[in-house]
């Protein structure tokens, strides 16, 4: 008699079918989130090269800058400055201006 019984499935049991669908639908959450952070992650991995890039080129722009500011203290520069926005001459040059 035995040998006819019905056995039992496993899965028509509700508590096991419940747990299943939990499980099912945890997966399917995780696999969601795990997507919108790899989005994310790629958003800011763009981010932190075009920063780093900026970076790159504003440390450029503060060495020219260094090199500027020692150039402005030259003497160089300060006769630049006034031949042309002052129009002033040394004592020993002349000026000779075309006629127009």
């Amino acid at each position: 008699m035995k040998r006819y019984q019905k056995k039992k499935s496993k899965w028509n049991n509700p508590g096991a079918l419940a747990v299943l669908t939990v499980v099912l639908i945890l997966l399917c959450v995780l696999t969601v989130h795990t997507r919108s952070l790899r989005a994310a992650d790629a958003d800011y991995a763009a981010k932190v090269q075009a920063l780093s890039a900026e970076v790159e080129e504003e440390s450029k722009r503060a060495e020219e800058l260094e090199e500027y500011q020692v150039y402005v203290q030259t003497k160089q520069y300060i006769e630049q400055v006034a031949r042309e926005k002052l129009g002033l001459v040394n004592p020993n040059e002349s000026i000779v201006k075309p006629n127009e």
